[in-house]
């Protein structure tokens, strides 16, 4: 038995994480059905501490193969790349489908709603207010991600820092402001197709931002641990792309459902 691999690919050791991962899953939707039907969180809180402890620990090990063992090489590297871009259209097709509801339901309304768009009694938000100011949020969110980026490969450590820190920050300011609009919300979930539409569309781009903002800030910290260099660092591309793949999903949510469907 040789201890040297005759090939590029990194075949990963056994690992507990996605039996970890899949348990903090399944615990996470369970304590969330308890919540919403008996109002106890105590499920939901294990989850979710379950499913970050795995975060933590399997991030902690792809890091330590990538960075320190050498075991990301250039075809390791470009099968990461094309996961990712897979994911992303993955995602994109998630987003439509929520598009397509919205659109079915508004292009030619029930008789159920009215026949009208927004339905009968529907007060909706005004775009130019907090929806407006949350576009511009995550617009500037996308200059400081890509300001960060060019410098990190220009081997600009501070600015790297200072970018990554201001699109951390926008993207907390964003969740903050969207959370506030939905305490304040005149509808809920159900009211109609409306609601529906408006809240299963805004609140899965909602938990992207704060997913993003999560690997953005993951981003940042291996930064000032010095794991990225300029030409080795692909998970920061791969949370830039997430991110501006965020920010488009925000273009097409703000002008058909707050602007058009308003």
């Amino acid at each position: 038995m040789t201890t040297h691999a005759n090939h590029p690919y990194h075949l990963v050791n056994p690992s507990p994480w996605p039996l970890t991962g899949a348990i903090g899953a399944l615990v996470t939707v369970s304590g969330l059905l308890k919540w919403f039907h008996q109002y106890n969180m105590s499920l939901l809180m294990l989850g979710t501490l379950i499913t970050i402890l795995t975060m933590i620990q399997w991030w902690r090990d792809i890091t330590r193969e990538g960075t320190y063992q050498g075991l990301h090489t250039l075809p390791v590297n470009l099968g990461l790349r094309w996961g990712m871009i897979l994911f992303i259209i993955s995602e994109v097709f998630f987003f439509i489908s929520f598009f397509w509801a919205f659109f079915h339901s508004s292009l030619s309304p029930a008789i159920e709603l009215g026949a009208m768009w927004p339905p009968a009694g529907i007060q909706p938000f005004n775009p130019f207010q907090i929806p407006l100011l949350n576009t511009a949020i995550l617009l500037a969110s996308g200059v400081t991600v890509t300001w960060a980026h060019h410098s990190l490969m220009e081997g600009n450590y501070s600015q790297t820092t200072q970018g990554l820190f201001f699109t951390v920050i926008l993207g907390i300011y964003f969740s903050i402001l969207q959370a506030y609009e939905y305490i304040e919300a005149p509808f809920t979930i159900a009211d109609a197709a409306y609601g529906s539409t408006f809240f299963v569309a805004t609140g899965f781009h909602g938990l992207h931002v704060l997913i993003g903002t999560t690997f953005l800030l993951t981003c940042l910290m291996r930064h000032i641990m010095l794991h990225f260099s300029p030409n080795h660092h692909f998970g920061f591309e791969a949370a830039a792309w997430y991110w501006h793949f965020v920010d488009v999903v925000w273009l097409f949510l703000y002008i058909s459902i707050y602007w058009w469907g308003s």
